[in-house]
């Protein structure tokens, strides 16, 4: 065998090895491969989160006479001492819901609201504020509602939500998407349900995810995205295949010199 053909060889065994630990196929990257035949449900399309424990709520009243609201809307400087007239001292107060579920509102005192929705609470309290108020407007909102991303996907972190009302597919999407070494079908949505923490296993290769309860998602959700099986033997392989391909390249060397120094006869 002549040496080019020899060195040839060589460099299409370690090259084609290369290209099959690699290897992807459609069927494991794609999303929605039943969307086509599949009968999806209904979405439910008006999802609210519930209030849970540590929450933060913002709660605003509002009314035709702004003196009589003023008690409801306690601020930070009515707090501490200092002048209302001047910010940050001026902000409205944030509302932390403790380990009971409560919260301590002005006037009313120790509300529960553990398990309600935004608009459950805001009809609550418009309720309660009419016995003393006239018209009054009241506003809720989560100060604390974001969702957290980790593993396969391009920018990793915790996501602040403004609109309280976000799909797995927006938080993914807000963390750049899946990288194409992650696995599509064993995604991990992690959860805290009466106090405990639950898991469940998403297949965004299905697309029954789209009438999933589990669709929309609630705060401090954490989704996990693990790498795929070829990802994680690429990882854990790294250092074998550079042993590898570091014997190649020092046996092509070899049989470089020995080439040179006629040992393998002339042709």
């Amino acid at each position: 065998m002549a040496k080019a053909d020899l060195l040839r060889s060589i460099f299409f065994v370690c090259v084609s090895l290369l290209l099959l630990s690699g290897c992807t196929t459609s069927k494991q990257i794609l999303y929605f491969q039943d969307i086509d035949t599949a009968e999806i449900e209904r979405i439910v399309t008006n999802y609210e989160p519930f209030i849970k424990r540590d929450d933060i709520l913002k709660i605003v009243v509002s009314g035709p006479d702004k003196l009589v609201v003023q008690p409801y809307n306690l601020t930070l400087g009515e707090m501490t001492g200092y002048s209302a007239s001047t910010q940050p001292e001026n902000a409205t107060l944030e509302y932390h819901v403790d380990k009971d579920g409560y919260i301590d509102f002005p006037v009313l005192g120790r509300i529960k609201v553990l398990g309600m929705t935004r608009q459950e609470l805001v009809k609550y309290l418009t309720k309660e504020l009419k016995k003393e108020v006239k018209d009054p407007i009241v506003y809720v909102s989560f100060s604390n509602f974001k969702v957290t991303v980790l593993g396969e996907v391009k920018n990793p972190g915790t996501y602040n939500v403004t609109s309280e009302r976000i799909t797995i597919l927006q938080a993914l999407g807000m963390a750049g998407d899946l990288s194409l070494t992650a696995r599509r079908d064993g995604i991990i949505l992690i959860r805290e349900e009466n106090g405990l923490n639950t898991h469940i296993k998403i297949d965004l290769k299905k697309s029954d995810i789209l009438s999933s309860p589990y669709f929309y998602l609630q705060q401090n959700d954490v989704i996990y995205v693990p790498a795929s099986a070829n990802r994680v033997a690429t990882a854990t392989s790294t250092t074998l295949w550079s042993t590898i391909l570091s014997a190649i390249t020092t046996l092509m060397s070899v049989v470089s010199v020995l080439f040179a120094t006629g040992a393998f006869g002339k042709h």
